[in-house]
């Protein structure tokens, strides 16, 4: 060096390039062979349980529209009188959604009482779900 300066060593840690080499950044076939095998069971099992979380919903959502027919239909069984037309089972569709219904009435421990039962019916992808309400009425009410 003929000014008789030096030139400042490299920091630590730091990588000096060498003449003729190529700098190279990115992920090794490795790394991405890795990351898509990662990415490939994840997405399944993702997808998985949004459709569950979805069919749930729907079921939950069916059940309380179900539940709130059934009470009409047994409000409307006990209310009936003995001339009524009413009768033991039916459909009814709602929200292009068809539940079918059956009202049940079976006697109770007590000989005074009738159980009454409705119960209501639905289908979801293919199964088959319900919901049952119950109650206790006087043999002269029904």
């Amino acid at each position: 060096m003929p000014s008789g300066r030096t030139s400042p060593p490299p920091p630590s840690g730091s990588r000096t390039r060498r003449p003729g080499s190529r700098r190279t950044s990115g992920f090794t076939l490795a790394e991405t062979l890795a990351a898509l095998l990662l990415v490939a069971i994840v997405i399944p099992v993702a997808l998985r349980g949004i459709q569950l979380a979805t069919y749930a919903g729907v079921v939950s959502q069916r059940k309380q529209a179900a539940a709130r027919i059934g009470e009409n239909i047994l409000a409307e069984s006990l209310a009936a009188t003995s001339g009524s037309t009413l009768g033991t089972s039916g459909t009814i569709i709602e929200d292009a959604v068809t539940y079918r219904w059956q009202v049940l009435s079976e006697p109770w421990t007590d000989s005074s009482m009738r159980r009454l039962t409705v119960e209501v019916f639905f289908d979801v992808q293919g199964r088959e779900h319900d919901v049952r309400l119950a109650t206790l009425a006087s043999p002269l009410s029904l």
